[in-house]
């Protein structure tokens, strides 16, 4: 239903089909020229006003990406959203799909990210780039879990180069490898982070890097359903909420490389306390956790995320 439905709720995937522009209609840098540049380009007056003057804060890997979907949808802001929504879509049954074969409970862990509202509304129904990054951090696992080391690698790198949150599971999983005396597939990763550095090099010029820049500034804005804003409600002020949140987290992480060391990577907790710190935090960010959650044995993990899911959806649906 989401997916028959015009754009829902965030004009995100307009956003992108702006920035996939930049790039391939206009033969420009969206890493150094933001859409302001572009003024007269028919994604430009759907875009969020916030995004006027900022440059991508998306991976390379998302921006290479986005081109050939800009192209395809030419000058139709429809065609652009449906596109993005079909993607984001697919890029969830893709989810679903791995996270059942990764699960014990197969038809339980379907159903936990499968029938999550919150996941139709803002991928199906807003196109969101973070179903991309679930797919693919999903992949990595379930080619690990298969053997396939060298392409579990690969799938982590194409993760990280569509949005920097995969490196957070990344040296758990390290750890864990450690401890099991696992092997993994160190060839299969460097080859792929070579290959996407020299394929977004070339199109970017080390300009890709600057999308940390903007990141740093979105992570340092606040959104009302954040706990640390929370927190600030309560008269914490907002250094020392903040400061809790990242000291918080930093206590939690640690926690969880010291039982990765012992050989159990608890990858749906270090993403549901990454949720719990960030001080800008949206719906579809429940994403980072639904699916690795419910493909580990971890009653714990898969509870917070749940929480975590029924506490975003009051952000934007009116319940």
């Amino acid at each position: 239903m989401p997916l028959g439905a015009p754009l829902l709720i965030s004009s995100d995937a307009w956003t992108y089909w702006d920035y996939g522009r930049v790039a391939f209609v206009h033969d420009a840098n969206p890493y150094t020229q933001p859409p302001r540049d572009f003024p007269a380009d028919p994604a430009y007056p759907h875009i969020g006003g916030a995004y006027h003057r900022t440059t991508s804060v998306y991976g390379p890997l998302f921006t290479l990406a986005s081109e050939p979907v800009a192209g395809a949808a030419g000058s139709s802001a429809d065609a652009a959203a449906w596109l993005f929504k079909s993607l984001a879509a697919l890029a969830i049954l893709g989810t679903v799909a791995l996270t059942a074969f990764l699960a014990r409970r197969r038809a339980y862990a379907a159903a936990l990210v499968g029938w999550n509202p919150l996941l139709a509304l803002h991928f199906a129904g807003g196109g969101h780039n973070d179903a991309w990054m679930a797919v693919l951090v999903m992949s990595a696992l379930a080619l690990g879990a298969s053997g396939r080391r060298q392409w579990a690698g690969a799938a982590w790198v194409a993760a990280i180069f569509i949005k920097w949150i995969a490196i957070v599971f990344l040296p758990l999983r390290a750890l864990e490898a450690r401890a099991r005396g696992r092997r993994v597939g160190h060839l299969g990763f460097a080859l792929a982070a070579l290959l996407l550095v020299a394929a977004a090099s070339a199109q970017f010029g080390w300009h890709w890097l600057e999308a940390f820049g903007p990141l740093a500034r979105n992570a340092n804005r606040e959104t009302q359903f954040a706990l640390p804003h929370r927190l600030k409600e309560l008269g914490v002020p907002q250094d020392v909420a903040l400061g809790l949140a990242a000291g918080a987290f930093a206590l939690g992480y640690l926690w969880l490389a010291r039982l990765a060391w012992r050989g159990r990577a608890r990858l749906g907790l270090a993403a549901g306390f990454l949720l719990c710190a960030s001080p800008y935090l949206v719906p579809w960010y429940a994403v980072w956790a639904l699916p690795v959650a419910a493909s580990e044995d971890d009653p714990t993990a898969q509870w917070l995320a749940v929480a975590i899911s029924a506490y975003l959806l009051r952000q934007r649906v009116p319940i």
